[in-house]
């Protein structure tokens, strides 16, 4: 895969629509964008040509607040200025992959792990979010994921143990059908639904015409074109790599109702029947909330809500050409096939 500074292509320039302002008004929620009180002066949203409030631009959404709170917070649900210092200081040291010792292992990598890239080609954002949350996980309110149920619990163990046997270490590679569907370039890790900051292409394109939303992911260029008709989801049976989204404003709120996932369309182990609700609201001139809900209760034993903030990016997004330079899957398939050939024909 190749990070956004790899873009092949030139920025997409994409104009959709007329924007013309009108003057309804809204009560700025900036809290989590900005760290601001909740009283933040009354900010009036522009409107599209249809009148309904306008999210249209790029929007960035890097941050090093991770999803969950760290266990060892507690019940901290803010940081105070010195202690996110603190903690921006120190996580960015250990993400940082120019310092990992590959004997030692460190981040996510185990020792004699492999790093993929160096430093350099990581975005991932050097800040925690402006409310200084420590998770961006906000209900339930310790701030992490609620318990697996005990089928999930068993598939994630089924899964661990898969990788543990292994020769690879990281699950089976038979088939390409094997590999995530990050990996086949067919979804990004932070792209979603629902889309969540990753190590780098944190943006999101929005563009709105009359009965329609689009958004556009940087991260594998993926595009969902969500109607706002009212029409009912797809049959059940018909499933979709991003789900089928439904659209609808509540004020100056958009809701996207999405459901049926295919099972490899994973949220950290969730099933198809996924039920995903997203909320855009934008609560300044180049602030956005994002939030949204996961319900799968044959995964989780109760829904869960993460808040990420976006801010307004000047910059035009880039192609992200996985499957065009995907040569890393060869790789990995190949050597699955060495090893096994190599096992095959035993000690030397």
């Amino acid at each position: 895969m190749i990070p956004r500074l790899l873009g092949t292509t030139g920025a997409l320039a994409i104009i959709i629509g007329t924007v013309s302002l009108v003057t309804p008004s809204v009560v700025a929620q900036t809290a989590s964008a900005t760290g601001k009180s909740a009283s933040a002066k009354t900010w009036t949203p522009p409107r599209t040509s249809d009148g309904q409030p306008d999210l249209q631009g790029v929007w960035e959404f890097s941050t090093i607040t991770p999803l969950e709170r760290p266990r060892g917070l507690g019940d901290k649900t803010t940081f105070t200025a010195e202690e996110a210092a603190a903690f921006e200081r120190e996580e960015n040291r250990r993400l940082n992959r120019d310092l990992i010792d590959p004997a030692k292992g460190g981040a996510q990598y185990p020792p004699g792990g492999v790093v993929p890239y160096n430093e350099f080609w990581y975005d991932r954002g050097t800040s925690i979010v402006g409310s200084r949350r420590t998770s961006l996980v906000v209900d339930p309110a310790d701030g992490r994921l609620p318990p697996l149920t005990p089928a999930a619990q068993a598939r994630a163990d089924a899964r661990a143990a898969a990788d543990r046997n292994d020769q690879l270490g990281r699950g089976p590679a038979d088939s390409w059908e094997d590999r995530s569907v990050p990996e086949r370039c067919i979804l990004g890790f932070n792209a979603g639904p629902p889309m969540t900051p990753g190590a780098y292409n944190n943006n999101v394109q929005l563009f709105q015409v009359p009965g329609y939303v689009v958004v556009l992911t940087e991260m594998v260029h993926d595009a969902r074109a969500i109607p706002l008709d009212g029409r009912p989801h797809l049959a059940p049976a018909l499933r979709q790599w991003k789900g089928d989204s439904r659209g609808r404003w509540e004020g100056n709120t958009l809701i996207v109702d999405t459901t049926n996932f295919y099972r490899e369309t994973s949220l950290r182990g969730s099933g198809a029947n996924l039920h995903l609700v997203e909320r855009f609201t934008r609560t300044g001139p180049d602030t956005l909330i994002y939030e949204f809900t996961v319900e799968d209760l044959t995964t989780w034993t109760k829904p869960w809500t993460a808040q990420v903030p976006m801010r307004r990016s000047q910059e035009a997004l880039y192609e992200y050409a996985c499957h065009e330079g995907n040569s890393g899957m060869v790789g990995i398939l190949a050597g699955a096939r060495a090893l096994e050939s190599a096992a095959a024909k035993g000690p030397k």
